[in-house]
């Protein structure tokens, strides 16, 4: 978004949304008592904070970890019966059973709730600005305040309703929730520019999360529903905003699907909305290599940077890619599947040539073989490729050999359990080669509006199959850089659901689509709960316990 990220705000305590009740204070220092900064200094040091929430809050272990190993796309378990016990935290965040307690939601829930104090705080000091962009990121503020509570209310629940600092918050759910939201974001939507990038809201970004509150907001209106309505003006709102992304011209469906996700994509013209992480910026997260096995080392330059044996997919999820292609192998039909940048042959290869492969990674890995802290090379001075095994957790008799089976059983949870996701690029300019991350993180793309458009559609009844159809072929066409994947022939509701699944995987918003879906209760690997109290997730209890002096301000959600 900005270049620096300058942090003219005082923090004397942190302040948290709840307002009075936490006797917290936050002191803003204007342009006399920040001597030497500029109006513009000022102004950006008032709204870059609102923004640097965000990386932290899509860390692998925050908000992905709630939207993805809560549903059937990533399961995490006790890897050799050792690594990422914490506690069980992901076996209960995978079964449905997480409690007030889990350190992940409480995270969660302090980067949304900081998120939105930080924008009030924009809101209040920024019209003091003499700065010419002051209105315009009091405008964004606004939009970013809407952004996190639309986050807080699809995980917990609720939103909050707050302009003064110095008041407590008004608590919103179902409808009132989302007319708040609502509201917010038509109300800035003429401020806003078109031209500000994907790091900062824009016109065009407030018209994806209207489309994505439209089509959610018959969940949220009753989150506990049997069924859900979807009504006509809902539909229509959510076709309306779609068109106007799309017939902007202003984004472009990537040819290369693993472009999107490339260290290089914040120029990338597919992407509408996004976490700026680019070097400058000090992005950092590790989504490149949350999933890789311990022993896989995607940069040549890098000997000490590696994979962390993290989560891997569920075999249900890879049956659906398995099934849709059958009998070919998803990897010869799906661009999105799969992308080959190494044969998986012993041979040599000049270290800067060598990358890792990208998308779902199965079978027998190869790559850079090391020993000893470094990286064998061959005899004319290029980098050893070889079949890899399990030296860094001391088990050299164990390949790298990704198999489907994964689970929470001791033969299911060894180190080469499940097959593993690949699909941000592993950093190849960070000063750390390791845990920064310079791709930005997805938030809205266009093919999410193209999808979004064609649900949309289908949702509004008989006769227009046809029109999201088209919709979703053209996504699949689009995709043009190496195999095409095959048009589509018919579509329905539960086919879209496949095509959201293919298309947007491991990128944070699984757990929203299985519960439009009603698919949340459904059973999966090592997962049978079906209580539909467990479509959002609790409010931690330390929060709940720092609004006590105001009895029922804040109440737990049902079932926890």
């Amino acid at each position: 978004m900005i270049k620096k990220i300058f942090y003219i705000l005082s923090t004397t305590i942190v302040v948290t949304i709840l307002g009075s009740c936490t006797k917290l204070e936050e002191q803003v220092l204007d342009e006399t008592s920040s001597t030497g900064s500029t109006d513009k200094e000022i102004a950006e040091g008032l709204i870059a904070p609102v923004y640097a929430i965000l990386p932290g809050l899509f860390q692998h272990t925050q908000y992905f970890a709630l939207q993805q190993i809560s549903t059937d796309q990533a399961i995490l378990p006790y890897r050799g019966g050792t690594d990422w016990g914490d506690n069980g935290i992901y076996i209960s965040l995978f079964r449905h059973e997480t409690t007030s307690a889990d350190p992940n939601v409480r995270n969660v829930w302090n980067n949304i709730t900081l998120g939105i104090s930080r924008a009030i705080l924009a809101i209040n000091a920024l019209p003091n600005s003499a700065d010419p962009n002051a209105s315009l990121f009091i405008a964004e503020a606004r939009g970013m305040r809407a952004y996190y509570n639309l986050l807080c209310l699809d995980l917990f629940g609720i939103a909050f309703e707050k302009d003064d600092p110095q008041l407590n918050s008004v608590i919103l759910r179902g409808t009132d929730a989302v007319e708040y939201i609502k509201s917010e974001l038509l109300a800035i939507e003429p401020l806003l520019r078109d031209d500000t990038g994907p790091g900062r809201i824009s016109r065009q970004a407030v018209w994806g999360l209207l489309a994505r509150l439209h089509l959610q907001s018959a969940v949220y209106r009753d989150i506990y529903a049997s069924s859900f309505n979807f009504t006509g003006e809902d539909m229509d709102k959510v076709i309306d905003y779609c068109d106007r992304i799309i017939s902007s011209g202003k984004y472009v469906l990537s040819p290369e699907y693993f472009a999107l996700f490339d260290d290089a994509n914040h120029t990338n013209k597919e992407l509408i909305f996004a976490v700026d992480q680019r070097a400058n910026l000090n992005g950092h997260n590790r989504m490149g290599y949350f999933s890789l096995s311990g022993d896989q080392f995607p940069l040549a330059a890098y000997p000490a940077a590696n994979g962390t044996d993290g989560p891997g997919i569920t075999s249900d999820y890879y049956q659906t890619w398995a099934q849709a292609y059958a009998p070919n192998d998803p990897a010869d039909m799906d661009p999105r599947f799969f992308k080959k940048n190494h044969e998986s042959v012993e041979g040599c290869i000049p270290g800067p040539q060598f990358h890792i492969n990208r998308g779902i990674l199965r079978g027998q890995q190869y790559g850079l073989v090391r020993t000893g802290g470094v990286f064998e090379t061959c005899p004319g001075g290029d980098m050893r490729i070889g079949p890899l095994f399990s030296n860094t957790r001391n088990r050299p008799d164990l390949a790298v050999n990704f198999t489907e089976n994964i689970d929470f059983t001791v033969p299911g949870s060894n180190y080469n359990n499940g097959y593993r996701v690949s699909k941000y690029e592993f950093s190849r300019g960070s000063v750390s080669g390791r845990n920064f991350g310079e791709h930005d993180l997805v938030i809205l793309r266009l093919a999410d509006v193209y999808l979004m458009r064609a649900e949309a559609k289908l949702r509004k009844g008989a006769g227009n199959e046809a029109a999201a159809l088209t919709d979703v072929n053209t996504i699949r066409a689009a995709r043009t850089a190496r195999v095409v994947p095959p048009a589509l022939t018919e579509m329905n509701l539960e086919l879209l659901y496949r095509e959201r699944g293919f298309e947007l995987y491991w990128e944070n918003i699984r757990r929203t689509d299985m519960i439009r879906f009603g698919k949340y209760e459904g059973t999966w690997t090592e997962k049978t709960n079906s209580d539909p109290k467990k479509r959002i997730f609790p409010i931690p209890q330390n929060a709940i316990d720092g609004a006590s002096n105001l009895p029922g301000y804040l109440v737990q959600n049902d079932s926890y």
